[in-house]
């Protein structure tokens, strides 16, 4: 049965967004240009930024000495063009969240019919990944922008006033409906079509399958399935978030677009700031999100990796804090005020930029990231080039109303060093935009016929590196001269107030740099800088916390930048390999490990099953493989079930327990996690304690190997671990020919290279798996497998049932033996064993120690909390005066 109902819902919902986004903008437009001006006499708190001039609504802005009149809009007694476009968003949200709750409604009863749901789901997909697959394709993620941005501009109809909601929900109504557009998934002819429809039945997506010409409907039993990268918690979260960071950039970007066209480029920025702080906090919990996802799926062996997409994110968030800073000194700087504008105009395009590289296809295989084109490439440009033109022709137009600064600005002055600090976060945006769009530059010269030979670099991480390691360095002594220049701790130009925190800075960098040993200058130069940005920030917060702590948010910020950047130089400089292999044994002859003089086949070590190693201070043991069933906790050994593969169930091969408790019996069927495979490895330090840890791999036809690290967090470093090449878990073993041996008690013979001893056959009335009754005989022969870490003991068993003979074998995993107890001859006191050999379970991993790198996760929590603070408190300074203006 094919559920058409819910899909031709939601396409319906589609259109009546797309629809109502632009009768909200039209209405709002007509609105703002229909607002009656009258002159008000408001002071402007700083004299020299009042302006001759008349405003687009027909308002005058007069000069008067020690203040300036500015015309003030204000609506009519009734605006029926804002109540209608005021309708039409209020029908437009809810057209968005009807949109999300019909595709989600398709994936969780698994409406495989769909194609969406059938390219991102599967039967064996747990709620909380159903909801990862809501926005691992394109269209999901653009509903997803679509729904925050609906959520904050019902927000912003009533929070932001009167004199501000027509100009600004104009612009964000008008961004909807180019994001409406998106999913809007209707074609005109046979050539053009506009957006991509998550609610595409399969057959409509691919009409051409030979399955639908037999049968029309046809309804796939299950789906492929999320992307096993994507399984993870973390991809629950931050997802959301980025697109909650990308929404809350429009908030400032359309309060900027209104402020000029009202022709107050000035006013808009206290409404604005504390939205632009909450944008700055959220966008930049995201990017760390995304890192963490990375340390802790992926097995690159960090958490930054200087990826075109990841880069794609950061880039307006750097700009966004050059904004920030930018903002601080607008009211009394025509400079910094100017610059405010381009950075919040610039942030928002950024945003677009960065959509439009990682969704049209043209990164490629340049990331791991990005999306493949859906035919959106040319409906992205125009999106992104529409409002490139809007913002800029707008704000040359306006550009005149923005008078000049009367003096020059002094070295000894805030705003020189806000200033300063926000070109230094621009050039290092600029420097990683440039780079990350290479392929976009190639793309361009193709389209005019040229041939480009730019390629980005090779080696990605230290390319980057190279130039932000002395950005940040710059950064740092930045936020500590900008503090104290901001709290006018450096009187009648003198610099002596430096002096305290600068001695604390050298005697606490030259012990770390010597019990550290720390030998590289430029890690020497990073640390001094980060310690300098925490002393002297760490000096003004303690006089802030002495009088009004609401004050306390930038230096808080700036110490916890402080902790990200020596966590970063720790956990990523001086990352150590201790998987070091010392057997002068090539471990594998493949490109992977034989590359860069043999550097994967140096940094790897080989575990045998059960066979402890050394590595570094610990001694290692691969415990086997192991999987994960949904109601049983921890990993159960994957032995003791018979998974059935395509299903996500299994079989009870013997009673599960855990903890004394008994989960399933012998049997049973249980549900399992899909398709990972876990590696239990065990960690003996030298004190004697133990631990395991269970890095993961999935064997992927269409990927090859998938696997994610597990990590020993510790105090001060983590123990980070990853297989970097496993037997196929799914594989059924390969015997090779059977060899037969026939000896007596207490003869030796050699077993799959091992020395073997036949120590005794005795009779049994106990054989796994079959009963032994009266009239029956069994016996059990021991034999002593010898190798270098000990000794195993195999106990094959002969038994005559019912006048039958059995012979069931005895399976050695660590000697990848298959032996028999075949024949039993009493005349010559020899017994006959068949032997099957073959590849011995292991695993071949990598492990890491990363010093410190908890330093880095404080110091992100701390950056948040201190973006709060700030925010909180430039929300209520603003609420004040607007309830005084009342």
């Amino acid at each position: 049965m094919i559920h058409t109902t819910v899909g031709q819902l939601g396409h319906f919902l589609v259109i009546l967004s797309f629809v109502t986004a632009l009768v909200a903008t039209v209405g709002y437009f007509l609105s703002a240009l229909g607002q009656r001006s009258v002159v008000q006499a408001e002071p402007i708190e700083e004299p020299q930024l009042a302006y001759a001039g008349e405003s687009s609504f027909g308002g005058k802005v007069a000069r008067k000495k020690g203040k300036a009149s500015v015309s003030t809009p204000l609506p009519p007694a009734k605006d029926d063009w804002r109540m209608l476009a005021r309708w039409a968003f209020y029908i437009h949200a809810a057209a968005v969240v009807g949109i999300g709750a019909s595709l989600y409604y398709i994936i969780y009863n698994h409406y495989f019919e769909y194609h969406y749901a059938w390219s991102h789901s599967s039967l064996a997909l747990p709620v909380q990944y159903m909801i990862s697959c809501f926005w691992e394709g394109q269209e999901g993620s653009f509903l997803l922008w679509l729904f925050w941005n609906a959520m904050l501009g019902l927000i912003l109809t009533r929070a932001s006033g009167k004199q501000w909601e027509a100009p600004m929900i104009t612009i964000f109504a008008l961004v909807q409906a180019f994001l409406a557009s998106m999913i809007l998934g209707v074609v005109f002819g046979d050539t053009f079509k506009l957006g991509s429809s998550p609610f595409l039945l399969l057959k409509e997506a691919m009409p051409d399958a030979p399955v639908f010409t037999m049968d029309p409907n046809f309804v796939p039993k299950d789906g492929n399935g999320l992307n096993p990268l994507l399984q993870n918690y973390w991809m629950v979260i931050h997802p959301p978030t980025t697109f909650l960071g990308y929404a809350l950039t429009l908030i400032p970007f359309s309060y900027c677009i209104a402020g000029l066209w009202r022709n107050q480029p000035l006013a808009w920025i206290r409404p604005a700031f504390s939205w632009t702080l909450i944008s700055g906090m959220v966008l930049g919990t995201a990017i760390m999100m995304g890192g963490y996802w990375a340390y802790e799926t992926l097995n690159f062996g960090g958490y930054w990796n200087w990826d075109p997409v990841e880069n794609s994110v950061f880039v307006p968030w750097l700009v966004l804090v050059g904004a920030i800073h930018t903002m601080l000194i607008a009211k009394r700087s025509s400079t910094g005020l100017k610059t405010a504008i381009i950075l919040t105009i610039s942030t928002f395009l950024l945003i677009l930029y960065s959509t439009f590289v990682t969704r049209s296809g043209i990164l490629g295989n340049a990331s791991v990231h990005s999306f493949t084109d859906l035919g959106l490439s040319g409906q992205l440009l125009v999106y992104l080039l529409a409002f490139v033109t809007l913002a800029v022709v707008l704000a040359a137009s306006k550009w005149k109303y923005i008078p000049s600064d009367e003096q020059e600005t002094s070295i000894y002055t805030k705003e020189f060093w806000l200033f300063v600090g926000a070109t230094v976060l621009c050039l290092a945006a600029f420097q990683i935009i440039a780079t990350t769009s290479i392929p976009v530059y190639n793309k361009i010269l193709e389209s005019f016929g040229k041939i480009s030979n730019l390629a980005l670099p090779a080696d990605q991480i230290a390319h980057y590196n190279k130039f932000q390691i002395w950005f940040f360095i710059v950064i740092s002594l930045l936020t500590g001269v900008g503090q104290y220049m901001w709290w006018c701790k450096v009187d009648n130009k003198k610099w002596d107030a430096l002096i305290t925190p600068g001695i604390l800075t050298l005697l606490i960098s030259a012990g770390l740099i010597a019990f550290g040993e720390i030998k590289n200058p430029v890690y020497m130069v990073l640390l001094v800088a980060s310690v300098f940005a925490l002393m002297t920030n760490g000096a003004i917060l303690l006089d802030i916390i002495r009088g009004n702590y609401r004050l306390s948010g930038g230096a808080i910020a700036h110490m916890g930048m402080a902790l990200m950047l020596i966590g970063i130089l720790y956990s990523a400089g001086y990352s150590k390999v201790i998987s070091l292999n010392n057997s002068g044994l090539l471990i594998s002859k493949q490109e992977e490990f034989t590359k860069n003089d043999n550097k994967e086949n140096k940094e790897n070590t080989l575990l045998w099953l059960n066979q402890p190693e050394r590595m570094g201070p610990y001694q290692l043991t691969y415990r086997g493989q192991r999987i994960e069933a949904r109601d049983v906790p921890g990993y159960i050994p994957r032995k003791d079930v018979m998974v059935i593969e395509g299903d996500f169930h299994g079989i009870a091969l013997r009673d599960i327990e855990q903890n004394g408790k008994l989960y399933h019996k012998k049997g049973d069927t249980l549900a399992l996690y899909p398709e990972n495979t876990y590696y239990e490895v065990e960690y003996r330090e030298p004190s004697g304690k133990v631990f395991s840890l269970y890095p993961r791999a999935q064997v992927n036809e269409r990927m090859g190997l998938l696997a994610s690290p597990d990590t020993r967090h510790q105090l001060d470093r983590d123990i980070y671990t990853y297989v970097n090449s496993v037997p196929d878990p799914g594989a059924e073993n390969k015997w090779e020919k059977t060899e037969t041996y026939s000896v007596a008690i207490k003869d030796t013979f050699f077993l799959n290279d091992y020395v073997a001893i036949l120590d005794d056959v005795v009779r049994t009335n106990q054989v796994e798996g079959m009963e032994i009754g009266a009239a029956d005989a069994a016996v059990r022969a021991r034999v002593r497998v010898l190798d270098k870490n000990g000794e195993h003991i195999l106990n094959p068993a002969f038994i005559i049932k019912n006048r039958m003979v059995a012979h069931p074998a005895e399976v050695s995993d660590e000697l990848g033996v298959r032996i028999q107890l075949n024949e039993i001859d009493p005349r010559t006191g020899k017994f006959t064993f068949a032997v099957n050999r073959t590849q011995r379970d292991y695993v071949v991993m990598k492990a890491f120690e990363k010093p410190l790198i908890n330093i880095l996760w404080i110091g992100t929590l701390i950056v948040v909390i201190g973006f709060l603070i700030a925010a909180v408190r430039r929300y209520r300074e603003f609420r004040k005066i607007e309830a005084k203006a009342v």
